[in-house]
């Protein structure tokens, strides 16, 4: 029989355990020890045991076979949380226990958590800024929703009554080998631009803190030589230490790049990508990814123009939300044939 109930403080052990044997595909951070549930799921400040339901077998020694985690997303200052915006978040069900409908049971009942608390938006996949859980712990650089190298994620949540929302195109390039990037603007925007590598600074908003907060990113930034340092363009990247063990090299991710919209257009982002790309080959890491929603087509076509290879997509899911019998997640055990 499987019994449904919250987190428990001794549960990460074995919920490390579902993870690796659940989250194989190349999107999945592999975890190698239960503290880093700690560091992007735990100690997130409004974190909630209830929000993480938890699958146990009764009949195996009350063995861990499940979750389902689930969260809400920001208000419009990014300054705290929006409890309209729910956000499904993960969901992961051993091997050995597919098939049983204990996934869509998960579902279930982070759905009743989240309406329960006065969710009117039901979203599956986290994306910036609905991600209050999984970055850090899936999908690379940023969280790009559910992505399409977990094959069956996309069918399990439209059974679900979830529709497509939103894609992200997942770019990689792999930094092995001598690569050459031309542009004819470069030479004069390297005698009038400069980049500096520095440690990044504080994070803009709480909601950042709450994401990103655990990082210790490296910032590019591209100044103007002639007036004082005026910055021009600027970029965040990060190590993907985790995924660089899936992946098989060392890897780091582009998680935010910007350029004055005064001076857009002028080959300043391709620029300053290529270098981050040279930056990183020279400190010996072998694949620097980037995401994109595919939406935005100048961000696409930066990342093709320096020879970026689109590897996965990830999806994020909207379902409307309609009147349904209160359920509860109190600690009390609920079981399922």
């Amino acid at each position: 029989m499987v019994v449904y109930r919250r987190f428990l403080n001794t549960d990460p052990p074995a919920l490390a355990d579902v993870w690796n044997e659940s989250h194989t595909a190349r999107g999945s951070f592999p975890l190698r020890t239960p503290a880093v549930l700690e560091r992007w799921v735990f100690s997130k400040p409004y974190f909630d045991p209830e929000s993480l339901i938890v699958a146990v077998d009764e009949h195996a020694n009350n063995r861990v076979i499940g979750y389902g985690l689930c969260g809400f997303g920001p208000n419009a200052e990014l300054s705290g949380l929006d409890y309209s915006h729910g956000v499904i978040c993960l969901v992961a069900v051993r091997s050995g226990y597919t098939r049983q409908h204990i996934g869509s049971e998960l579902v279930r009942r982070c759905e009743a958590y989240l309406i329960n608390h006065g969710a009117t938006t039901l979203r599956a996949g986290p994306v910036w800024p609905y991600c209050p859980y999984g970055f850090g712990l899936y999908g690379g650089t940023n969280c790009p929703g559910f992505l399409a190298s977990d094959a069956a994620a996309d069918p399990f949540f439209r059974s679900l009554g979830y529709q497509p929302a939103a894609t992200t195109l997942v770019f990689q390039k792999k930094l092995d080998a001598p690569f050459s990037i031309p542009d004819p603007r470069f030479t004069q925007l390297r005698r009038r631009y400069e980049t500096q590598v520095l440690r990044a600074a504080g994070v803009p908003t709480w909601w950042h803190e709450c994401v990103w907060g655990m990082l210790d990113p490296v910032e590019f930034r591209m100044v103007d030589k002639l007036a004082s340092g005026f910055l021009a363009a600027r970029a965040i990247v990060w190590e993907l230490e985790g995924y660089g063990w899936r992946w098989g090299f060392p890897s780091a991710g582009v998680l935010d790049i910007q350029v004055r919209e005064d001076l857009r257009r002028q080959g300043l982002a391709k620029l300053l990508l290529s270098q981050i790309l040279r930056f990183l080959q020279d400190q010996f890491f072998g694949i620097c990814e980037l995401h994109a929603a595919s939406t935005d087509a100048a961000l696409v076509g930066l990342c093709r123009s320096v020879g970026m290879e689109h590897v996965d997509t990830g999806t994020t899911y909207l379902k409307t939300v309609t009147p349904s019998p209160t359920v509860t997640t109190d600690p009390t055990p609920e079981s399922s044939p």
